[in-house]
């Protein structure tokens, strides 16, 4: 198994998530089952039902949590990181119409696009790493080809 990229940030939340999943949540799902349960017959009863598959869902994602924090590897900001886009760079970017977008690069398990932090293995992430402020890059998304040009690396 190959190691999962994490910025110290995304490690953090994801250890946050887990306690959290395994103490307040695991009580919550505990105690609806032994409310439902008290209402009788668990053939029908959809309380029952409902908490069971929330519970599986929930002892999921705790795994997959687990597997994520034991493989993952911690990638510390390098010394040169505000002159070299790398994991954890916030970027400034100006497309071909003079618009900014800013985005953080982050590993595969943290990313979330509607929050503007971006994948460092997606086209646009593989297009950052190693370039410095003043380089154009080109990257295809399904709305064709775009070109940036990197104004800012934090």
């Amino acid at each position: 198994m190959s190691d999962i990229l994490m910025t110290p940030e995304g490690y953090e939340r994801l250890k946050k998530e887990l306690e959290e999943l395994k103490t307040v949540k695991r009580r919550e799902i505990a105690e609806r089952i032994r409310q439902a349960r008290a209402l009788g017959d668990l053939s029908e009863n959809f309380d029952y039902q409902d908490a069971k598959r929330q519970q599986a869902m929930l002892e999921g994602r705790i795994k997959d949590l687990e597997t994520v924090l034991g493989r993952a590897r911690v990638v510390s900001r390098p010394d040169n990181a505000g002159e070299v886009v790398h994991l954890g760079s916030t970027v400034t970017l100006r497309d071909e119409e003079g618009n900014t977008r800013t985005i953080t690069l982050v590993g595969s398990f943290e990313a979330d696009p509607l929050q503007d932090r971006i994948s460092i293995v997606s086209p646009l992430g593989e297009a950052l790493i190693g370039k410095v402020v003043g380089d154009t890059i080109t990257v295809q998304t399904p709305k064709g080809t775009i070109q940036y040009r990197i104004e800012r690396i934090e």
